[in-house]
């Protein structure tokens, strides 16, 4: 799993999970939700997201690397 696949399932995961706390327990988990969202449009323009630096500590791989061939 490369940083960019780990990013987008944690961002997908945390949705639906707070959306289904959200229609089980509190409106308030829908913040979260939102927080997500919020997080997910700043990374697409700064090319940054907080999750990237820890899978990237976990040893995950950018999806470019190794794709030129080694050139």
């Amino acid at each position: 799993m490369t940083v960019e696949q780990g990013v987008r399932f944690l961002a997908g995961a945390l949705i639906l999970i707070s959306l289904a706390l959200g229609h089980l327990y509190s409106p308030y988990w829908y913040f979260f939700t939102a927080f997500v969202g919020v997080n997910l449009f700043q990374s697409s323009l700064t090319n940054w997201c907080p999750a990237m630096l820890i899978f990237r500590k976990f040893g995950m791989k950018d999806a470019s690397c190794g794709l030129d061939g080694g050139n």
